[in-house]
This record gives structure tokens, sequence and C-alpha cells, in this order.
């Protein structure tokens, strides 16, 4: 397993257990991690001047949803690469619209290394829209 160089991940989720894994799993990965519980706190940790590599959200989470909140980090961060986990099994077309560039989207409950994977290709994605 390729290890994270200290990327800072911002998760944002409601349910405790899935934070609480999500958290565990990526720091055993080696990723300066931050969890919030909603959009209303993960809003200004996206504008502040700290460095986010990658926003994990879920996209039904109470008040403003995870795609809502991605549209508000891409305001301030236009390349942040955004992993949208959720509990619905998207079909690929509503998938497909739902995304943009540097989204990506994995469906719970998802087995450790898929997570993995997905965190590992939406960082190195990231790293090439950065880069271009």
């Amino acid at each position: 397993v390729a290890l994270g160089a200290g990327q800072s991940i911002l998760v944002v989720e409601d349910d405790e257990q899935v934070r609480m894994l999500v958290t565990v799993v990526l720091e055993d990965l080696g990723y300066q991690v931050e969890v919030v519980g909603d959009a209303d706190a993960a809003i200004p940790l996206l504008a502040s001047a700290r460095p986010i590599d990658l926003l994990i959200t879920d996209v039904g989470l109470p008040g403003l949803n995870g795609r809502q909140l991605a549209e508000i980090a891409r305001q301030s961060r236009p390349v942040l690469p955004v992993l949208f986990m959720t509990g619905y099994a998207e079909k690929a077309q509503e998938r497909a619209a739902f995304l943009e560039t540097g989204m990506a989207m994995i469906a719970k409950p998802f087995l450790l290394d898929e997570f993995s994977a997905a965190v590992r290709k939406a960082l190195a994605d990231g790293q090439e829209t950065r880069v271009a």
C-alpha cells in the first residue's frame, strides 16, 4: 500500500462511526486529517488559508449537502479534488451529471482498500490538475 506524504484531507461526514473509521484509515495511510460533522463546520476551514489537498464529503449531509459544499469549496479553491461518499448507488449517467472535473464518488459501504485507492487517485488527479 502506497502511503500518503502528510497531505491534508478534510472529511465531512455526519455519521460518527463512518467519521471514526475514515479518520483511522486515513491517518494509518499517512495523511493529516481534519474531520467535521457538517457543511457549516467545513465552510470556514475551506475559506481559510490552511492547506487542504482533498475534500472527502458525504453527499447526504444535514443542511447543505455534499455537492453544495463542493460548489462552495471550489469558489475559493477551484482545483480542490473532491471525493464524495454516498449510501445511494447512482446510475452511471446520473453520476456523470453530478461530478465535475476533479470529482469522484465512492458508494458506501466500501471496502477499505477501495476507499484508500479512491483517495490516492483523487489526490494524484488533483496534483495533475495543479501542475497543468
